[in-house]
C-alpha cells in the first residue's frame, strides 16, 4: 500500500489549521465564521480518513510514512511518522466521524457563549491530539497525542472557569492522569532499554526476544497509563467529575477520544501483552471489576450526565475485559459501537439540559417526551443500544465480549460482566422513565418554556441514532466473523487465547445459551425499571428507605473520593506544608542569613564611608567655605584697606622673624641700637 505523506497528514493538519485560525483571530470573527472553520476542518479530515479507509481495505498491509526526523540523538533516532493500518483506519473514522457530529452539535449548544471561539479551538486541538495518538508510528509520537488529550481535557473540563467546581474537576483530571502517565513513561523507558528503539515495527518484530518477566514489567507499566487515561479502577474518579464541562465535551471525551486511548494502546501492543499472561489476567480482572463497580454506582445517581459518566466507566471495563481474554477485535468493535450510542446519549442529555435551562437533576424532570419528542426518541434508541437488546449495536459487541470471557476460561469474570449488563439496562431505563415519562416535576415556568432543540443539534442525533440501530449488524454480523473482525484480523490476529485458557470454537449451542442469557438480563433490567419508575413510582422511595444504608453507600459512590482525600490528598498537602515550612525556615533562612550578613557588611561600609570619608570631605568643604568668606571680606577694592593690610603683614613678619631667630642676635641688635641712640 502506498500512501503519500502529504495525503495522510492532511487528516490532523486540517483541524490544526483551524486551531491556529480560531486561536489567533477567532475573537474577531463571527460565530458563523468560527463554526465553519472548526466544523469544516473536521469534516475535511473525515473525508480524507474515508479515502484512507478505502485504500486500507484494498491493501491492508501496514504503511509507515515519515514526515521528518524529529530526534537524531545518537542511539535514539525518532522520526515523526504515521503508521497506517486497519486499526489506525478504524480509529481515525471514529475520531473524525463522531467528532464531526459533536462539532456540528456544538454550534447550537454553545451559541451565544462568550468563549465560543476558545471552545472550538480547544475542541479542534483535542481532535488533533487524538489523531496524532492513533496515527503515530512510534511510541514517542503516540505519547505526544497521549499528553495532548490530557491537556485538552483539562482545558475543556474547566472551560467555564468562573465556576470553582469546573476548575477543581479540570485539575483533578489532569493530576490523576499524571499518575497513570508516570507508569506509562516507565514502560517506554523499559522498551527503549531493551530494544534500543521506540518504533512499533522494531519492537513488535523482536518481541520474541523478551523474557516473560520483562514483558510483564513493560505491559503492566503501559497498562497503568491506560488505567489513568481510560478511567479504570483505581484511577477512575476524574471521569464522573468531568461532567463540569459543556455537554458536547462530555460526548467527545467519553465517546470518540480520550477514554478510548487506553483501549487502543493495549490493542496496539497486543504482541507484548500476549507474552505476559499475568498482565492479561490483570487487564481482564480490572476491566470486569470496573464494569461491575461503576454499574452499581449508576443505579442510584440523579444527575442525568453523571449516570452516563459511570456508564462510560463501566463500558470501558468491558473493553478491557475483552483485551484481557484476548478478544482484541471485540474490544475495538465495542469501542466503535460505544462511540455511537454514548455520543448519542450524551448529546441527547444535552438537548434535555438545553431545554430545561441548565437543570440536570432527573428528580426535577418527568413527562418530557411530549415536549421533546425527537430528543426522547433518539435517547430511547441509545438506551436500548447500550442495554444490549438486539438488534441494536450494543448487543452485538457486548455479547461477543461476554462470550469470549466465558469460552476462554473466565466464568467468574463472565458472571461479573453479565451482572453489570443487567444493572446497565436497569439504570438506563430508570433514566428514560425519570426523564421522559411520568408526571412533570419541574417548576411551572420551566415547563412553560420547554422546547425542542434546533435542527443543528437534532440532525447529529438522528445520524448517531441510525448508527446505533444498524452499526452492530453492519460491522459485526455474524458474531466474531463480521466485517470489522476480518478487517482488523491482520493487526489483531484471530481471537487470541492467552496461555492456559481454553481454545475458542465455532458458534454452537453454548453460544446461543450465552446470547440468550445476555438478552434475558437486559430485558429483566428494563422491566424492573419500568415497574419501579413508571408503573409504581412510589416504590423507588420505599426501596431507598428500606435499604437506606446500601442506598447511601451507592449514592455517595462508596466514599472513594473521601477515602482518597483522607489517605492521599490531605497527607500530600500536609507533606507539602512541611516541605514549605522547611523551605521557608531552613532553605530560605540560610539564604536570608547570607543576605543579611552581606547587607550588614554593606551597611558598615556605607556608614564608614558616610561618617569618615564624607565627614572629612565635609570638614574640608566647610573650611574652604570659611576661607572664601574671609577672602571675600578682604578683597574690598579700597586702597587704604590694602595699605593697612600691608603694614599688618610687615608687622607679623617681623615678629615671626624675631620669634624664630636666636635671642643673642636680638640682644646684639638691641645693644647696637642703644649705642647709636647714645651718640
Amino acid at each position: 500500500m502506498v500512501i503519500g505523506v502529504d495525503f495522510v497528514w492532511l487528516i490532523p493538519a486540517f483541524p490544526l489549521l483551524a486551531v491556529l485560525i480560531n486561536g489567533l483571530v477567532g475573537h474577531r470573527l463571527s460565530e458563523r465564521a468560527v463554526s465553519v472553520t472548526a466544523v469544516g476542518s473536521v469534516g475535511l479530515s473525515f473525508l480524507v480518513a474515508s479515502a484512507t479507509l478505502v485504500q486500507v481495505i484494498a491493501d491492508p498491509a501496514p504503511a509507515v510514512t515519515a514526515l521528518f526526523t524529529w530526534i537524531p540523538g545518537g542511539d535514539l533516532v525518532v522520526e515523526f511518522n504515521a503508521l497506517i493500518d486497519p486499526l489506525t483506519a478504524v480509529m481515525m473514522m471514529v475520531i473524525t466521524g463522531v467528532g464531526f457530529l459533536i462539532h456540528a452539535y456544538s454550534i447550537g449548544y454553545m451559541h451565544g457563549d462568550s468563549g465560543y471561539a476558545r471552545y472550538f479551538t480547544y475542541l479542534n486541538l483535542f481532535t488533533v491530539s487524538m489523531l496524532i495518538l492513533v496515527m503515530g508510528g512510534n511510541y514517542l509520537v503516540m505519547f505526544i497525542g497521549w499528553e495532548g488529550v490530557g491537556l485538552c481535557s483539562y482545558l475543556l473540563i474547566g472551560f467555564w472557569y468562573e465556576r470553582t467546581s469546573a476548575i477543581k474537576a479540570g485539575t483533578k483530571a489532569f493530576v490523576v492522569n499524571r499518575i497513570g502517565d508516570a507508569g506509562f513513561l516507565v514502560g517506554l523507558f523499559l522498551i527503549f532499554a531493551r530494544f534500543g528503539s521506540l518504533n512499533y515495527s522494531d519492537v513488535f518484530s523482536r518481541a520474541g526476544e523478551l523474557s516473560t518477566a520483562t514483558a510483564t514489567a513493560i505491559t503492566l507499566c503501559l497498562f497503568i497509563g491506560a488505567i489513568g487515561k481510560s478511567a479504570q479502577l483505581p484511577l477512575y474518579t476524574w471521569l464522573p467529575d468531568a461532567m463540569e464541562g459543556p455537554t458536547p465535551v462530555s460526548a467527545l471525551i467519553h465517546a470518540a477520544t480520550m477514554v478510548t486511548a487506553g483501549v487502543y494502546m493495549v490493542v496496539r501492543n497486543h504482541v507484548l501483552f500476549d507474552m505476559a499472561p499475568l498482565s492479561l489476567q490483570t487487564v481482564a480482572v480490572i476491566g470486569a471489576a470496573t464494569a461491575l463497580f461503576s454499574a452499581t454506582i449508576g443505579l442510584v445517581q440523579y444527575d442525568i450526565k453523571r449516570v452516563l459518566a459511570y456508564s462510560t466507566v463501566s463500558q470501558l471495563g468491558y473493553m478491557f475485559l475483552a483485551c484481557g481474554v484476548g478478544a482484541y477485535a471485540s474490544a475495538i468493535f465495542h469501542l466503535v459501537t460505544h462511540a455511537f450510542f454514548k455520543a448519542l446519549l450524551f448529546m441527547s442529555a444535552g438537548s434535555v439540559i438545553h431545554a430545561m435551562g441548565g437543570e440536570q437533576d432527573m428528580r426535577k424532570m418527568g413527562g418530557l417526551a411530549k415536549h421533546l419528542p425527537k430528543t426522547a426518541t433518539v435517547f430511547i434508541i441509545g438506551a436500548i443500544a447500550i442495554a444490549g437488546i438486539p438488534p441494536l449495536a450494543g448487543f452485538w459487541s457486548k455479547d461477543e465480549i461476554l462470550g469470549a470471557a466465558f469460552k476462554h476460561g473466565a466464568p467468574v469474570l463472565w458472571f461479573m460482566g453479565l451482572t453489570a449488563a443487567a444493572m446497565t439496562s436497569f439504570y438506563m431505563f430508570r433514566q428514560v422513565y425519570m426523564t421522559f415519562y411520568g408526571s412533570a416535576r419541574m417548576d411551572h415556568d420551566v415547563e412553560h418554556h420547554l422546547h425542542e432543540s434546533p435542527n443543528v443539534m437534532i440532525y447529529p442525533l438522528i445520524v448517531l441514532a441510525a448508527l446505533s440501530l444498524l452499526g452492530g449488524l453492519l460491522l459485526g454480523f455474524p458474531p466474531e466473523e463480521g466485517w470489522i473482525h476480518r478487517f482488523l484480523g491482520p493487526v489483531t490476529g484471530a481471537q487470541a487465547v492467552p496461555a492456559g485458557r481454553q481454545e475458542a470454537h465455532a458458534i454452537g449451542a453454548i453460544d446461543y445459551i450465552l446470547m440468550g442469557l445476555s438478552v434475558a438480563v437486559a430485558l429483566a433490567g428494563w422491566m424492573t425499571a419500568r415497574q419501579i419508575y413508571l408503573k409504581k413510582p412510589e416504590t423507588a422511595g420505599a426501596l431507598a428507605s428500606r435499604f437506606a444504608t446500601a442506598h447511601s453507600v451507592l449514592y455517595n459512590k462508596y466514599w472513594v473520593d473521601e477515602l482518597y482525600d483522607a489517605t492521599v490528598v490531605e497527607p500530600s498537602k500536609g507533606l507539602g506544608r512541611v516541605a514549605n515550612r522547611f523551605d521557608d525556615r531552613i532553605i530560605d533562612g540560610i539564604v536570608n542569613a547570607v543576605g543579611n550578613l552581606t547587607q550588614a557588611g554593606a551597611a558598615l561600609s556605607t556608614g564608614f564611608e558616610k561618617y569618615m570619608i564624607y565627614g572629612l570631605l565635609n570638614i574640608t568643604g566647610y573650611a574652604n567655605h570659611i576661607a572664601a568668606a574671609i577672602l571675600r571680606k578682604i578683597q574690598s577694592g579700597q586702597v587704604h584697606h590694602y595699605a593697612a593690610l600691608l603694614v599688618i603683614g610687615i608687622f607679623i613678619l617681623v615678629n615671626l622673624y624675631l620669634w624664630f631667630f636666636d635671642n643673642t642676635t636680638v640682644a646684639l641688635l638691641l645693644s647696637r641700637l642703644s649705642l647709636n641712640g647714645g651718640n
